[in-house]
């Protein structure tokens, strides 16, 4: 089929639109959040294009994620779904005629939580379409009793199997070729996330860690390039302050930039947070730093190849030493002590 430059983008506002102009089987995919399960599903995105090449495909997503999904090319038309309170009727009818009105032969729910098997209810009393998920009475139910305990991926690889999906790469997410001078990084570097949740502290590496493991890369003659938002300036000031060699780009990246830096990255280092999701996908050797607030096992960055992801976990992070860590980074750059 011949994919369009740029997928038709519709929003809640007062009413979800349908594009009435696509022809052939339609296809849903829901996918809402968060930014590292949306970049797991980049794998998956690609299967269920490669399953239904001829198909009108809409994405029903949230915001924050329209760059992404642009940017993926598996989708004809994005959907931004604003997730109103059920008790705001007026734009939960508006959704409930988008689905109804979309005429979707297939839906592969990839969120699968309480709202969106609450949108497979939508359609009463319409027919509804072929349902990928775990809405009760679905057609293809992940029927799975160990899904729970799988990892995110995995999880959903299952789901399509389920489906009828067997071939699912794994996530590959590509940036557009980006100018290192516009950062002003000198290369070698090494691109660090020390954000996260803010409403999740215990999964944070303390800023003054990051800020020595910074000096010690720089030692290595390695840039540390440091990214986040403007909700984390006080762990990026803290790290830049040690460092004075560091590349402090807060506010400056997107999700694709991020990408783009990864790809260029000799490695990456973090927290578990959305942007390791990033550059883990878009290629870079990943060192990824858990507490007991998350399971790797469940929810660590998925990459190209076996050793391309790197866990090292603490129960505590506050007691995680930055020479733990720097044994890791030796490891994946073959560096001498």
């Amino acid at each position: 089929m011949s994919m369009p430059v740029d997928p038709v983008v519709t929003t809640a506002g007062k009413e979800l639109a349908v594009d009435a102009s696509a022809t052939g089987k339609r296809i849903l995919v829901i996918k809402l959040s968060a930014l590292g399960d949306v970049i797991l599903a980049m794998g998956p995105f690609a299967a269920i294009r490669a399953a239904h090449p001829d198909a009108h495909i809409t994405v029903l997503t949230t915001r924050p994620f329209v760059d992404l999904m642009k940017a993926s090319g598996f989708f004809d038309a994005i959907a931004i779904d604003r997730r109103p309170k059920l008790t705001n009727l007026r734009e939960v009818f508006a959704l409930r005629r988008f689905l109804r009105n979309g005429n979707f032969d297939r839906v592969y729910d990839l969120q699968t939580s309480d709202r969106s098997g609450f949108y497979y209810k939508l359609f009463w009393p319409s027919p509804k379409p072929e349902w990928s998920g775990i809405a009760r009475g679905c057609s293809h139910p992940h029927a799975n009793p160990e899904r729970d305990s799988m990892h995110a991926l995995d999880r959903i690889f299952d789901q399509l199997e389920y489906a009828g999906l067997s071939k699912v790469p794994v996530p590959v997410l590509a940036g557009p070729d980006i100018d290192l001078d516009r950062f002003g990084i000198r290369s070698p570097f090494v691109l660090i996330c020390p954000g996260g949740a803010p409403h999740r502290p215990a999964k944070r590496w303390p800023a003054e860690r990051f800020g020595l493991l910074a000096k010690k890369l720089a030692d290595y003659r390695l840039t540390p390039v440091l990214i986040g938002t403007e909700k984390e300036s006080d762990v990026l000031g803290k790290i830049d302050a040690m460092c004075p060699k560091a590349r402090n780009l807060m506010g400056r990246t997107g999700f694709l930039d991020i990408a783009s830096l990864g790809a260029r990255s000799v490695l990456a280092i973090g927290n578990d947070t959305g942007p390791m999701h990033i550059a883990a996908a878009a290629g870079a050797p990943s060192i990824v730093l858990f507490s007991r607030e998350s399971d790797p096992k469940l929810s660590a960055p998925r990459g190209i190849g076996a050793n391309a992801v790197s866990t090292v976990r603490e129960s505590d992070l506050r007691e995680l030493t930055v020479n733990r860590v720097m044994e890791e980074v030796r490891r994946r750059l073959d560096l001498d002590e």
